[in-house]
C-alpha cells in the first residue's frame, strides 16, 4: 500500500513518494486541463449538464424514493447486511444523487451494502442550511424506517468531498437533535470540513479545485461570511464526541489536505477510533478515476467499511 490508513508518515509528502506512473499520469491531466475553464467560468447550468465533471449514468436496478420533501436514490442488495447513505460531492452546487452510481453499485456488491444516496438541494438557489436539512430528514427517516423496508437497521454514512462535511454535519445533528449515536462507521473522502479554508486549500493553484474556485462554492452555500465557521457549515470547528469509527481518505495533492489531516487529528482527540489514507501524487477526486491509485484506494475503503460489516475480518483502524 502506498499509503498509511493510521499514522501518516513524513516520507509519504515528499516527492520521492510519487511514484513515476502517478507522475506521469498528472502530468498528462495538467497538460489536458491546461487552459480549460473553470466551473464557474462555464456556468453552472453547464456545469450541472456534465461540462465540469462527467456524470455516471444511473445503475439500471436503481430506483428513487420521495421521503416528504426529499428524495432518495437506491441500489439495493438482496439480503442487506447494512445500509450505506451516502452523501454526493459537487461543492454543494453540482451533483446529483445518481451520479455516482457505478461507485455505489460496486461497494453494495462488494460488501452485501443497500446504498441510499440523498438528492440534496443545491446551492445558491438553496443556501445553507437546505443541503443539511435534507441530509437530517434522510437519515432520520432511515433510522426509523430501515428494518421495515430494507431489513436490516444496521447504517453506515459516507460522502466525499461537499458530501464528506454533510455526513459529518448530520452526524452530529443525529446526536444533538435526535439523541442518535447508532451510525456504525463514516467513510469520509477528501472532505472540505472548513468553509472559512484550511491553509492547503488557501495555496490550490492549480488543477480542477483552485483557491478560487472552493472560496466561490463556500460563497455559494455559505453567502453569511459570519457562518463561515458555524460547527454546522464548518465541522472542523464542531463537537466530536461520541462520533462512530472513520476512515479519511485523501491524496497529498488535494486541496482539501490539511482539512483530512486536522479532522483525523481532532476525531481521535474525542476519543473517536479513526483512520487516515494518504495517497503520494493524488488529487482531489481521484477515486471513480483512471488514476493509477484509485483501485488501491478504493479497496482500502472497502476493507474499513468491510471491517465494521464484518467484525471478525478485522480492522485497518488503530
Amino acid at each position: 500500500m502506498h499509503s498509511s490508513s493510521s499514522t501518516p508518515r513524513a516520507e509519504l509528502f515528499l516527492p520521492g513518494a510519487i511514484t513515476p506512473e502517478v507522475a506521469a499520469f498528472n502530468a498528462r491531466m495538467e497538460a489536458m486541463l491546461e487552459g480549460k475553464p473553470g466551473l464557474w467560468e462555464i456556468g453552472l447550468e453547464a456545469g450541472r449538464r456534465g461540462g465540469f465533471m462527467p456524470i455516471s449514468p444511473p445503475s439500471p436496478r436503481s430506483h428513487d424514493r420521495d421521503i416528504g420533501a426529499t428524495r432518495l436514490h437506491i441500489i439495493p442488495t438482496d439480503n442487506a447486511k447494512a445500509l450505506y447513505l451516502h452523501m454526493h460531492g459537487g461543492g454543494m452546487v453540482l451533483g446529483a444523487a445518481n451520479g455516482q452510481d457505478p461507485m455505489l453499485e460496486r461497494l453494495g456488491d462488494r460488501l452485501g451494502v443497500t446504498c441510499v444516496s440523498v438528492d440534496y438541494r443545491l446551492a445558491p438557489e438553496n443556501p445553507y442550511p437546505a443541503a443539511w436539512d435534507d441530509c437530517e430528514a434522510a437519515a432520520v427517516w432511515l433510522i426509523k424506517n430501515a428494518k421495515a423496508e430494507f431489513g436490516t437497521d444496521r447504517i453506515l454514512i459516507g460522502g466525499d468531498s461537499a458530501g464528506a462535511l454533510l455526513a459529518v454535519a448530520t452526524l452530529m445533528r443525529l446526536r444533538d437533535k435526535h439523541g442518535y449515536e447508532g451510525i456504525e462507521a463514516a467513510n469520509l473522502i477528501f472532505g472540505c470540513f472548513d468553509t472559512s479554508m484550511t491553509p492547503s486549500q488557501r495555496r490550490a493553484d492549480k488543477g480542477i479545485l483552485t483557491a478560487r474556485e472552493i472560496s466561490r462554492c463556500a460563497a455559494a452555500y455559505c453567502p453569511d461570511p459570519a457562518q463561515a465557521r458555524n460547527p454546522d457549515v464548518s465541522p472542523l470547528y464542531g463537537d466530536l464526541s461520541h462520533m462512530p469509527p472513520a476512515l479519511f481518505t485523501v491524496g497529498t495533492l488535494d486541496p482539501f489536505l490539511d482539512d483530512s489531516m486536522f479532522m483525523y487529528c481532532r476525531w481521535i482527540a474525542a476519543g473517536a477510533r479513526a483512520g487516515i489514507a494518504v495517497w503520494p501524487g493524488a488529487g482531489h477526486g481521484f477515486i471513480g478515476s483512471p488514476h493509477p491509485l484509485a483501485r488501491e484506494a478504493d479497496d482500502n475503503i472497502e476493507a474499513f467499511l468491510a471491517s465494521i460489516v464484518e467484525p471478525a475480518g478485522g480492522s485497518v483502524l488503530t
